[in-house]
């Protein structure tokens, strides 16, 4: 229930718009009464005590500040949405408090806050009213709204004949232009077409950079990296950590690929010390001794030699390993084209990123795998091996694999992550053997021809004058 926005404590520098505190949802199961059952109530018997139902929620606390932008993960089942309805005030709490300051918005599951037998116009014009907005207001933003959901003709047809895509597109113009304190946005964005996403997230980033509040549930962990300031973590209705966007995304991961017998246990143990889970773990030393391959002959350049350079001290302080599962990678190294370890890029030169695996278990349509990223955790580039091409059906146990990755650094000054992993065809699905995120650290050197953003893809300028 949501109480009044004057309770919200808050001070001018971080003011408080939305504030759960010890939010829980049970729903409650019916009783399956048999036909004796009900004979001994006839005559006088005793109810059957009801079971403690399903607990959607679990006293979830989470405040979210003017001008933040909090995201929500999970996995399905795990209460995301269930938290949102309640924010937006569509679904009462069994317990705890809902508190929202300002203007809300809300684009939640298909359906939801629209009368299917209205017309897309006397749906807007009934959903701004519950906004908040006067008459002279919605008549006022009518064809702004109109003209962003680009719905045509279909304004004036009965809401439940329009395509989800439609639905979508009207919704979401309804919302963003009511001008909310707050906006929440459940997963609706990933229906319709890519233009029109596109159109919705540079809505978004306008939104935000004005100062809005969004908060939104998705299953795309770039968008968690890109837009978020902080995320929460639920599972099975559990809050389990609510902070920084990429070490929650970590242990979002953890929890969805960890095996089902281990994950309550896992749960708890995020719970109550996260940081033991997201282990600040050191890379071991490179073993310089181990060959690699040389560098491909298209591009390569004996000129690289000596240009590189290795700092010890530069490690990668989130590294997180995962748990081995028929394989075990290790000898994690960035190197030159000479073979030569090194951590610091110069742009335009080859490098490789390599590991060996060593298999525990034989392994069907093995695949190696890179990814480079963004200190943010925002993937830049990588590459997953054809399992047909570069191997054979099966690799068998207690064979050792060397990978390694050359690539030309295009990279802008700046520092970067890796995460290696091994993968393969088990039980008609594709599971990682192992698994090694931020595996290391590298940074780019600076150069005098340093070009805008992160990636230099080699622009050049061709300028001409009409007179």
């Amino acid at each position: 229930m949501l109480d009044s926005a004057q309770d919200i404590e808050s001070s001018p520098a971080r003011e408080i718009l939305v504030a759960a505190e010890g939010v829980s949802k049970i729903y409650q199961r019916q009783a399956n009464l048999s036909f004796y059952t009900m004979l001994r109530l006839v005559f006088g018997g005793d109810m059957p005590v009801p079971d403690d139902g399903f607990v959607a929620l679990d006293k979830v606390a989470v405040n979210v500040c003017r001008g933040e932008t909090v995201g929500i993960v999970g996995r399905n089942g795990s209460g995301k949405s269930t938290l949102l309805q309640i924010i937006a005030g569509t679904l009462q709490a069994s317990y705890g408090s809902v508190q929202v300051k300002g203007r809300l918005a809300a684009l939640l599951e298909l359906g939801a806050g629209f009368n299917p037998e209205f017309t897309g116009r006397e749906n807007i014009f009934v959903a701004a009213a519950v906004a908040g907005l006067k008459r002279d207001e919605i008549l006022r933003r009518y064809d702004d709204i109109v003209a962003f959901a680009e719905i045509g003709a279909y304004i004036d047809q009965p809401v439940k004949t329009y395509s989800s895509g439609m639905f979508v597109r009207l919704a979401f113009s309804l919302a963003i232009n009511v001008d909310p304190d707050v906006l929440i946005v459940d997963e609706a964005l990933s229906v319709g077409d890519e233009a029109f996403q596109r159109k919705c997230f540079a809505r978004l980033e306008r939104f935000r950079g004005n100062g809005g509040t969004l908060l939104f549930v998705t299953h795309h962990p770039g968008t968690i990296l890109q837009l978020c300031d902080r995320a929460l973590l639920l599972d099975q209705g559990q809050q389990l950590y609510f902070g920084n966007p990429r070490d929650a995304l970590t242990l979002y991961q953890r929890v969805l690929y960890a095996p089902d017998a281990e994950r309550p246990a896992l749960r708890q143990r995020i719970c109550e010390n996260p940081d033991a889970i997201l282990q600040r773990q050191k890379p071991a030393t490179p073993e310089t001794d181990t060959a690699v391959p040389a560098a491909p002959a298209d591009g390569s350049d004996d000129d690289d030699r000596g240009l590189s350079g290795f700092l010890p001290d530069m490690q990668s302080a989130s590294r997180v390993v995962y748990a081995e599962n028929g394989a075990a990678i290790h000898n994690v190294r960035l190197v030159d084209s000479a073979g030569t370890p090194c951590n610091v890029l110069i742009r335009g030169r080859r490098y490789a990123i390599c590991y060996d695996v060593d298999f525990s278990a034989d392994a069907h349509w093995v695949s190696f795998q890179v990814v480079i990223k963004m200190v943010s955790g925002y993937g830049l580039a990588g590459m997953i091996t054809d399992s047909v091409e570069f191997q054979s059906e099966v690799i068998d146990a207690g064979t050792e694999a060397g990978a390694c990755f050359w690539f030309e650094c295009r990279l802008n000054e700046g520092t970067y992550f890796f995460n290696t992993a091994v993968t393969a065809a088990r039980d008609d699905d594709r599971v990682f053997l192992h698994r090694i995120v931020d595996a290391d650290i590298f940074r780019v050197a600076e150069d005098s021809g340093q070009a805008e953003g992160v990636v230099d893809l080699g622009l050049t300028a061709e300028i001409t004058l009409q007179r």
